[in-house]
């Protein structure tokens, strides 16, 4: 009787864990496509605090054959970007620049840092964000190495479920090149109204 009770709540707590699956309409989908003109990239996106220098999230940016931002467990919302599990569509440069927004504040800042690759390997970080699934809260980092390390050129990067030292290995890469945007926006971003795209 004992072990079913904690078989159980093993089960309980694990069902916790999931995570909730979003899947927008293919309609959407398809209207929302946006093709960036520049080169084929791989964007890591790293939020992190400005009182201790940890991480709190972390995101892929691909440009591909489309645009899109792989956001594991994210809170980012806009209503004109359709979301598949995790997956945002329509990732315009006006689009980028509301996900930055909404994430640097007075208390975070956030590091892109951007890798030029072939189209192949764009595409290729593009079809396994799109089948990876919804992510588990506090499994950002996690998700993002996972999709990295299935990369030629990406097999150096390290596994973790921390988006500071994902972010240092995703640097140690030849050739990535890197930004940091910094706001004075108030700590709750919740009142940022999403700009038409």
């Amino acid at each position: 009787m004992r072990r079913i009770f904690i078989s159980l709540f093993l089960l309980i707590g694990l069902a916790g864990c999931a995570a909730e699956s979003v899947w927008a309409p293919a309609e959407d989908v398809q209207r929302a496509i946006y093709r960036h003109p520049g080169p084929p990239s791989i964007t890591l996106y790293t939020v992190i605090s400005n009182s201790s220098g940890s991480g709190g999230h972390t995101a892929l940016l691909i440009n591909g054959s489309q645009r899109i931002i792989f956001d594991p467990a994210g809170t980012f919302y806009h209503p004109h970007l359709p979301e598949r599990n995790d997956v945002h569509y329509g990732m315009t440069p006006r689009a980028v620049d509301f996900y930055i927004d909404y994430h640097a504040r007075v208390t975070w800042h956030v590091v892109e840092s951007t890798k030029l690759v072939s189209p192949e390997i764009a595409e290729k970080a593009l079809q396994l964000a799109q089948a990876y699934g919804a992510v588990p809260k506090a499994q950002c980092a996690t998700s993002v190495s996972d999709i990295l390390r299935q990369l030629p050129g990406f097999e150096s990067v390290k596994s973790t479920m921390f988006p500071v030292p994902l972010m240092e290995s995703f640097e140690s890469l030849p050739g990535v090149t890197r930004k940091v945007y910094r706001d004075n926006d108030p700590d709750n971003n919740q009142q940022i109204a999403a700009p038409a795209l």
